[in-house]
């Protein structure tokens, strides 16, 4: 079986899967006979554990790889194929909804698709699935749930806790192979022995073998004997009852012994680790302590003591550490962050501490629009894909409770996440929902409609974007808002490039440029030189197109700029080869592949290796130049369409692969070609920009 270049994000094991060797070869047999799998289970079970490791073992089955969607940070399902497009190698540039594009995407594609945490969201799971599975025959899924989706199709594996040994035989035992193993981590050096067996398997019975309460009872050993341990738990569970509503509200309820574990571990914190807890659990996915500062701290919860409180709740295994490049980062459990939301509740601080959370991080999408254009482009980038999901649980939360323009503010804030960091579809959606939603003219609603203009022209919908640029040059002109003028005569510029209106975009380009200011760093100017290149380029106006890119290029260096300076060095190695200069048209196109790689650009990584094939061609590398086609053609196949649709960039395309199958002849050609489109990702950019074939 041929492998593709993407094998799947599956994460690794981070601590060791006792047991369920019986539940995970369930899996594989059910995903041979039946395309939809869901793993059931009470929560904290380890239904996650269960399918990630189902899968890992199933890998290469799947010629188009393993891909896993964790959806517990989703607040709604219209979130949901977005969340599947992200976690996919897939970045489609058309305006299609996404469901379609998905569906497209996968239709002849081999692979296995795990939905993990539906519970929240098992109607929108189970269409989802149902429209997938209809268009992807070989398509399959597995899902982890509390409850199965319903759909007829799906095949149910129910997950019941750990087996607990009956009599004195521990080794018998999986649940006390679970607390010993994760006790040594916690204790190192720790063992069974005569003394302490029968309060462990105390612990366990207790416990009645639940994965989750077993870790969290491990991490009380730090400061408690086995023999206290388990008197303490005896004691909890004599005093538990219906008084503990908040824990019953869980949907659906909770096993006790999870109950028992979550309350416990609860009583054992301090009044400021609760505290912290409960706002804590207001962030999805992960969490960053100078977030936490921000949104959680008051007069009750000063902001000096949450980096320790951090790190407490981390030692209580409350929160899951995560050190990062960027630093520290903590993670809630699905469960832990139910519990926590569910007492912030009752403390009724949910909807304050939410809209601190939206607030934060619409300060932070305001930052990021006022610094993107300048040096720390790559900074930014990193910062807002590891807040992706709670930039999406504050737009939500915004758009739920209208409030001002809010919402508006924020989706139109964040075009620089959109945009240049290539989540243009959910953009098109969340800066759709708000124009919808606040039709009232403002300053945010008119950058909103640039916004969105611009993503949509990017995706190739001309009209609907010169529609959007003509609403925006109205408000603009009736706020007398200049900036916003100057936004929409250059989205009204991008329609005409789009069009292919060369006399328009001269015209408007060159009137934006005569008013910019010569030093300053500007989005519109950036456009406005792009695009007179390229029109300069497609007249034959070589000379003047180099003029503008030197001009593009001399002002992005002077303040660090990366993202249009990428795109600008592609037209320039066009440029270079129009001019018969391959070596420079080759330097210029690596220059920018290595950027838009950086940024994750699927578009801007194509566009450059479509140069660098013809560049090598006319240095005499036929072999690297086929490779580059091959591999040019496994990005263009993610991003969605070749070429952008193009014909301009299709024809050119064509002529190469004519030249270079000519000079290799047919099988010489195939074999390179296969080499750059089956190759991993990474290992043909790094070959690309000058490295090693790849293998």
């Amino acid at each position: 079986m041929q492998v593709s270049q993407w094998q799947g994000n599956l994460p690794s094991e981070s601590t060791r899967l006792i047991g369920r060797r019986e539940e995970v070869d369930g899996v594989r047999a059910l995903l041979g006979r039946s395309r939809l799998v869901t793993v059931t289970g009470v929560a904290g079970v380890g239904k996650t554990r269960i399918a990630l490791r189902a899968a890992a073992e199933l890998r290469a089955e799947f010629a188009d790889g393993v891909w896993l969607v964790a959806l517990s940070p989703l607040v709604e399902g219209s979130a949901l194929p977005y969340a599947i497009a992200e976690a996919l190698p897939l970045s489609d540039q058309s305006a299609r909804p996404v469901t379609e594009v998905l569906a497209d995407y996968l239709a002849d594609r081999e692979l296995l698709l795990v939905l993990d945490t539906c519970e929240h969201l098992t109607q929108t799971c189970a269409a989802a699935a149902k429209t997938l599975l209809a268009a992807a025959p070989k398509l399959r899924v597995l899902a982890t749930s509390r409850r199965p989706l319903g759909c007829a199709e799906e095949r149910v594996l129910g997950v019941e806790p750990l087996p607990v040994p009956e009599g004195d035989d521990w080794q018998e035992g999986d649940a006390v192979e679970l607390l010993l193993d994760r006790a040594a981590a916690t204790v190192p050096g720790f063992a069974i022995d005569e003394r302490n067996r029968g309060a462990l398997m105390r612990v366990c019975r207790r416990l009645e073998g639940l994965p989750l309460a077993i870790e969290l009872a491990a991490a009380r050993l730090r400061e408690l004997t086995p023999d206290r341990l388990a008197e303490r738990l005896d004691d909890r569970f004599t005093v538990l009852g219906t008084t503990e509503h908040q824990v019953y509200d869980a949907d659906p309820p909770w096993h006790q012994a999870l109950r028992t574990a979550i309350g416990w571990s609860h009583q054992l914190c301090t009044p400021a680790e609760r505290l912290l807890w409960a706002r804590a659990s207001v962030f999805a996915g992960s969490i960053d302590p100078a977030a936490v500062k921000q949104v959680c701290a008051d007069d009750r919860l000063p902001s000096w003591q949450i980096p320790q409180l951090l790190e407490s709740l981390a030692d209580k295994s409350i929160l899951i550490w995560e050190p990062t490049g960027a630093g520290d980062r903590y993670r809630m459990l699905d469960t832990i962050r139910e519990f926590g939301a569910i007492w912030l509740k009752d403390l009724g601080q949910d909807e304050r501490v939410r809209r601190r959370h939206r607030d934060y991080y619409l300060a932070l999408a305001r930052e990021g629009d006022a610094q993107w254009m300048g040096p720390d482009q790559y900074a930014w980038y990193d910062r807002m894909t590891a807040e992706h999901d709670n930039l999406r649980a504050a737009l939500q939360f915004a758009l739920a409770r209208p409030e001002g323009h809010i919402a508006m503010e924020l989706a139109s804030a964040l075009w620089f996440f959109w945009y240049p960091c290539g989540f243009h579809k959910e953009g098109q959606h969340y800066l759709e929902r708000a124009l919808a939603q606040d039709r009232q003219p403002s300053p945010a609603r008119t950058k909103a409609l640039w916004a969105c203009s611009v993503i949509m022209l990017l995706q190739g919908e001309a009209v609907r974007g010169a529609e959007l640029a003509a609403e925006c040059s109205a408000q603009a002109e009736r706020q007398g808002d200049v900036e916003a003028a100057v936004m929409a005569r250059s989205a009204h510029m991008s329609v005409a490039v789009v069009t292919g209106d060369h006399a328009r975009v001269a015209e408007l380009a060159q009137g934006l440029l005569d008013e910019a200011e010569h030093d300053v760093l500007l989005c519109p100017t950036l456009l406005s030189l792009n695009a007179y290149s390229l029109t300069c380029t497609a007249t034959g106006r070589l000379d003047e197109a180099i003029a503008a890119l030197e001009r593009l290029r001399t002002l992005c260096d002077r303040n660090g700029e990366r993202w249009q300076r990428a795109y600008a060095d592609v037209l320039r190695a066009q440029a270079e080869l129009a001019y018969g200069r391959a070596s420079k048209a080759l330097a210029y196109a690596q220059a920018a592949l290595e950027v838009k790689w950086r940024l994750n650009d699927s578009t801007g990584m194509a566009l450059a290796i479509d140069v660098l094939a013809p560049a090598a061609m006319a240095v005499g590398q036929e072999e690297r130049a086929a490779h580059m086609l091959g591999l040019a053609h496994q990005i263009w196949d993610v991003v969605g369409t070749q070429q952008a649709g193009l014909p301009a960039l299709v024809a050119v395309r064509r002529a190469c692969e004519e030249q270079v199958r000519g000079a290799l002849g047919d099988r010489d050609y195939t074999r390179a070609f296969q080499v750059g489109r089956q190759a991993e990702l990474d290992a043909g950019v790094a070959y690309a920009l000058g490295g090693p074939v790849p293998g």
